[in-house]
């Protein structure tokens, strides 16, 4: 199995409605007018994926100064990601996509290594999507530890 799409700069993003971990429809269409930081990640409460979503939680107030919106998603069910924003206080969005279809329409799910093993499953990946709704920044095979740090310099924006 090979990754079948890879997104670009300058690529449509993929319309989607998604719930959140209260249950409440996001549709990405409705955010335009803003930019936003759209990443995927594996699970809810694993070690890397709260890493990477308490770094997004710390530098929420300098990218929501700077008109940056953050929107977390994977494929954990609902009350899964309400346990993981409770624990952590995470105040932005974590979607569910249970089917991976978002994630499979932005490249964030195939094949990937896993402790030496090959595996299918969510690709850590983040996308910047501008106020157009235009890819703007497509980053694959993140690494949780200083990613937020380096989405906030590539964006320009100071640490809060």
């Amino acid at each position: 199995m090979t990754d079948a799409v890879r997104l670009a700069p300058g690529d449509a993003a993929p319309d989607f409605t998604l719930d959140d971990q209260a249950g409440a429809p996001v549709t990405l269409s409705d955010l335009r007018g803003e930019r936003v930081v759209l990443y995927f990640y594996p699970a809810a409460m694993t070690p890397g994926c709260t890493t990477e979503a308490c770094d997004f939680r710390d530098s929420l107030e300098s990218l929501s100064a700077a008109g940056v919106r953050v929107i977390g998603v994977s494929k954990d069910e609902i009350p899964a990601l309400a346990e993981f924003a409770e624990r952590d206080g995470l105040t932005f969005p974590l979607l569910s996509d249970p089917d991976h279809a978002v994630q499979e329409a932005y490249g964030a799910w195939g094949e990937k290594q896993n402790y030496g093993r090959t595996v299918v499953g969510s690709i850590r990946s983040t996308f910047v999507i501008d106020a157009d709704g235009r890819i703007e920044k497509a980053m694959y095979n993140v690494k949780a530890t200083g990613h937020v740090a380096r989405v906030r310099r590539e964006l320009g924006v100071d640490a809060a």
